[in-house]
């Protein structure tokens, strides 16, 4: 394992000679040796993929080995392509929601390796709990990339049938989607089936008090889930200095499992420690917290500015680890892709992209009664007014009324 500083940017400090004094004297409790103990404590990195391209093979991270042993050449490429698919759907809808054809889109640009090495470490018989940014995630779980649209151009709820592909619809809700895989987690286990389940959620959500109690359930009930958190720096404008006072992945510890930090930008390395995680639920060993170090190179959603609150001398450090230029490298060294590939896949892109274009643009629109079906399953009379009434409501305009 490599080993690599917290966060980038250094907190803020209070000042006043009152606060000062305060400081000091606090740091002589033992409580505040202990937090001055663990925040001097410099995390570990698993990484088995450097920035540069190049393999890391050694005793540090020698218990993920095993893990991608059987990675070949053409996993290799299929890995790559993989990333370079979903940022080529994500840049479209991302131009899409600019053009005003969706009313929100959250841009996971950057996010590839996390999202990309944790989903082909699934099978097909585990269960995905998303948030709203795991387009990646669910290309791996074959979920049609334009059916991610609908929900932001407001012409569904969702667009799949989560039963089909086990990756249940998009939340919203920042942190509930833990609380719901660890309740399925847990049936899972009563049921006897050995397959495991996985949450994501990112940083900020960690401090939500849904995810917490997630963690308390999962670790009393020793529940088969991984909790992946894709750790990306910021929380809308909130760095993640502010939100936590050790790293992201040893909080696991005081729930009573373990917590690893991967290379977030490194798909070989989140395809291991994915893996692994998912072993130790499926063999009874209860939870694990994989904190995936990465970085949201766009804004929180297209609705976000992070010029406000972000230096460009930031984005452009994490531009140098980009996860796709990095398997790129890595390819091309070993001489496993040569140019020939990488050309027929732009064109592969360019397609995909032309595909989902066209898909958005002619969505049609909702039945505007259907919002009345299915709420009762016999009927009621107040929907029956309601439904009414609205019909009543909406045939005035055909009259020019």
């Amino acid at each position: 394992m490599t080993v690599e500083s917290t966060a980038a940017r250094k907190p803020r400090r209070s000042s006043g000679t009152k606060r000062a004094a305060g400081a000091a004297s606090a740091s002589k409790t033992p409580a505040a040796k202990a937090v001055a103990t663990a925040q001097s404590t410099e995390p570990q990195l698993v990484q088995l993929l450097t920035p540069e391209g190049d393999r890391v093979e050694n005793a540090e991270n020698a218990e993920f080995l095993p893990y991608v042993s059987d990675i070949t050449a053409d996993d290799l490429r299929g890995l790559y392509r993989d990333m370079v698919m979903t940022r080529r759907f994500d840049g479209e809808a991302t131009a899409l929601q600019r053009q005003g054809e969706l009313g929100l889109w959250a841009s996971l640009l950057g996010q590839e390796a996390a999202q990309i090495g944790s989903g082909r470490a699934l099978r097909d018989d585990d269960y995905v709990f998303p948030t709203y940014r795991e387009h990646g995630v669910a290309w791996c779980r074959d979920v049609d990339p334009t059916n991610l649209l609908g929900m932001f151009r407001g012409v569904n709820h969702g667009g799949w049938d989560p039963s089909t592909n086990n990756f249940h619809l998009y939340t919203i809700v920042i942190g509930s989607q833990t609380l719901h895989a660890t309740g399925y987690a847990m049936g899972v286990a009563k049921d006897g089936a050995d397959s495991a389940v996985i949450a994501y959620f990112g940083d900020g959500a960690s401090s939500q008090g849904d995810v917490n109690e997630a963690f308390t359930f999962s670790a009393v009930y020793n529940a088969p889930v991984v909790f992946f958190c894709q750790n990306n720096q910021w929380a809308i404008s909130e760095p993640t200095e502010r939100q936590m006072r050790v790293p992201l992945y040893q909080r696991a510890a005081g729930f009573g499992f373990p917590g690893v930090r991967v290379d977030g930008n490194d798909v070989l390395a989140c395809l291991a420690v994915t893996r692994w995680a998912l072993e130790r639920a499926r063999q009874g060993e209860g939870p694990t917290l994989v904190e995936a170090f990465t970085y949201r190179m766009g804004a929180h959603t297209t609705s976000d500015d992070p010029t406000r609150y972000r230096r460009d001398e930031e984005r452009a450090a994490w531009e140098a680890k980009d996860p796709i230029l990095r398997l790129k490298a890595h390819l091309l060294a070993t001489g496993d892709a040569d140019e020939a590939f990488f050309e027929s896949l732009e064109t592969e892109s360019e397609a995909l992209g032309k595909r989902v274009r066209e898909a958005v643009r002619t969505m049609p629109d909702p039945d505007t009664m259907a919002i009345f079906e299915n709420i009762y399953a016999d009927g009621h009379a107040l929907v029956d007014e309601e439904r009414a009434q609205f019909a009543a409501y909406l045939a005035s305009f055909e009259e020019g009324n």
